[in-house]
């Protein structure tokens, strides 16, 4: 159950803010271990450890999606329609990001313009395991088809018959996706970093995991492949004033929490009864769920924190950047202009997060373990790149040699002087 923590010390907030997590060194030295294993053996080794880690043995990686009809797959109509409606909220909330090319005249004759193009080729990781998430290809198919992405690469574990989950399959079909490839974990962004025969190098790695897939993604930055953010072990922080409903605030703690044992969720709240109140619901739902020895596991290193005022409160939100705030209230607007690091916030006793986990149009490919306080949630523009242009007139240049010379000559520069030189000698 959750640890309880009375009125908290400033001081204290940094260990409070500490996620699970296992050995760093360990979980280097392995990942890099397959690194080098997927960039000297390539497919041979992907299937090494696909047979390994998901106990499938496979003779190629690659999934034969054009033969498949989304009409035939086998889940659901119900399912299916969620699919659907989940995909025009999410379609529709990123389209509105669009943003329009810039062009702007800094001083007479000298223009600058900045255009907003697609990244070429990007991969996709989709979790498979215990829960396989179809919802995460919604999140991250929409805006990499709205961006105009060429090539979108979709990685997923096999199931235990050497398959793809049918629901993957399905939404991967409604998203427009054309390239998916059995693979799963570390090995997957690896394939994906240096490129196989059945999988290519993409130019930047899009999806959430656990703390292996987290590691391997930074260390894919090491080679010159981007991503979108660390994302690892998922967590939410909930802020509860007095008119907040201790079984909505169980339900929303037990969900994150079976996401999976290295989850984390966090209450943080003035009332002493209300975190009691919470407690008592949260024992008497946990005995319902599928999950609860998951669960279990996450509340295990969980916290209930009382603070003094909301002051406090939110200073120690701020500190801990959670992947997922809600805030609790009836008056949850009040409280937004307290707010500086989040991933993303859900607003009122009617909000709860796995509203932005499906369907309400947000993205739920988020930073995790405090990198809120750096990176935002995936969106369009990171699928895009921002190329700027610069174009000057001969009175522009005119118009901006001095100050250009000047600064060059000041950084003892005298080449990029010169470059200005030579051209006013001309004119």
């Amino acid at each position: 159950m959750l640890e309880v923590i009375i009125h908290p010390k400033a001081g204290q907030f940094p260990s409070l803010c500490k996620r699970p997590e296992i050995d760093h060194v360990m979980l280097s030295t392995g990942i890099q271990t397959v690194f080098n294993e997927i960039k000297r053996n390539g497919d041979e080794a992907l299937l090494n450890y696909t047979e390994k880690f998901d106990g499938v043995k496979l003779q190629s990686s690659i999934y034969d999606i054009t033969s498949k009809d989304a009409a035939s797959i086998p889940i659901s109509d119900d399912l299916k329609q969620s699919i659907t409606i989940a995909y025009h909220n999410i379609k529709k909330f990123h389209l509105a990001q669009k943003s329009n090319s810039l062009l702007v005249e800094t001083m007479p004759g000298i223009v600058c313009k900045q255009h907003s193009l697609p990244i070429n080729k990007v991969g996709i990781y989709i979790p498979g395991g215990s829960a396989p998430l179809f919802s995460t290809v919604l999140m991250l198919a929409i805006p990499a088809k709205i961006a105009g992405c060429k090539e979108i690469i979709l990685c997923t574990p096999p199931t235990s018959s050497g398959d793809i989950h049918p629901a993957i399959l399905y939404t991967a079909l409604v998203c427009g996706i054309t390239e998916i490839r059995l693979a799963g974990g570390s090995q997957a962004i690896a394939a994906m970093t240096f490129g196989t025969n059945e999988i290519p190098a993409v130019d930047k790695i899009f999806g959430p995991g656990n703390q292996y897939v987290t590691a391997a993604k930074q260390l894919a930055q090491n080679y010159g492949v981007a991503i979108d953010m660390p994302a690892g072990p998922s967590e939410v922080l909930i802020f509860a004033d007095n008119t907040a409903t201790p079984a909505f605030l169980a339900a929303d703690l037990l969900a994150q929490a079976e996401h999976g044992g290295d989850s984390q969720v966090i209450l943080v709240t003035e009332s002493e009864k209300i975190v009691q109140d919470t407690l008592a619901e949260i024992e008497k739902q946990l005995a319902t769920l599928p999950r609860k020895t998951i669960a279990k596991q996450a509340l295990g290193h969980s916290k209930a924190i009382v603070v003094e005022n909301t002051v406090s409160a939110f200073e120690f939100i701020n500190a801990y950047a959670p992947e997922h705030l809600i805030i609790a209230s009836d008056h949850a607007d009040k409280y937004i202009p307290l707010i500086r690091n989040a991933g993303s916030v859900f607003l009122g006793n009617y909000c709860p997060e796995s509203a932005g986990d499906y369907a309400s149009g947000t993205n739920h490919t988020l930073p995790t373990n405090g990198w809120a306080r750096s990176y935002s949630g995936v969106n369009l523009d990171a699928f895009c790149k921002k190329i700027t242009f610069q174009s000057i007139t001969e009175d522009g240049l005119k118009g901006l040699a001095k100050t250009i010379i000047t600064m060059a000559e000041a950084e003892e520069l005298q080449a990029h002087a010169n470059a200005v030189k030579v051209r006013l000698n001309q004119l």
